[in-house]
């Protein structure tokens, strides 16, 4: 029934198929369901993914509905309570934490073959490095946070990559001389 290959271009095949006007929960849902029997429940994107492309392809939003549902759907989820707070990046001594947490975590769902954990924590360690990269570049930010967050993005980039390695590798790191005399007043 559905002509769509992706999931991308299926939300968007839903939303012209549904032929609103506006875009709110009810809609959503609609999309939710149709993605889920096509490509499966792991498929399904956050309402607030779903909107922003909507509203990429011209959408109007019922913002008020869609956050509703976003947090609704975010409170359903078993592992929301173990990845709330967890990303806490303001020096190195919580970055190092919040990685270790999500390290935990990371072998907790290995154990278990979870992979829906597994991506959960691959997902929150990119958002980390995102927004570790994105203060490293605005020019608003002190230069020295600056430097920091660079250096912080770059531990999460590296935790992504090998995270049996991360924890030897971030010793060396902190030990080395660059790193000493870059942050050299830091309490690391």
């Amino acid at each position: 029934m559905w002509l769509s290959k992706t999931k991308q271009d299926l939300i968007i095949e839903v939303w012209e198929k549904l032929d609103c006007e506006s875009v709110g929960a009810k809609e959503i849902e609609a999309i939710e369901v149709v993605v889920r029997d096509v490509f499966g429940a792991n498929a399904v994107e956050s309402p607030m993914i779903i909107a922003r492309q909507l509203a990429d392809e011209g959408a109007e939003l019922r913002h008020a509905e869609i956050l509703k549902l976003d947090v609704l759907r975010r409170m359903e989820s078993p592992y929301a309570p173990m990845f709330r707070n967890i990303l806490k990046f303001s020096d190195f001594n919580q970055t190092l934490n919040s990685i270790r947490q999500l390290e935990n975590l990371r072998q907790k769902f290995l154990k278990e073959n979870d992979k829906e954990g597994l991506r959960l924590v691959h997902e929150t360690g990119i958002k980390g490095k995102n927004r570790a990269r994105m203060i490293s570049k605005n020019t608003k930010v002190d230069e020295k946070k600056r430097v920091e967050k660079a250096e912080i993005a770059e531990w999460f980039k590296l935790y992504l990559q090998s995270p049996e390695l991360f924890e030897n590798w971030v010793k060396l790191r902190q030990n080395s001389k660059d790193f000493k005399e870059k942050f050299a007043t830091e309490d690391s």
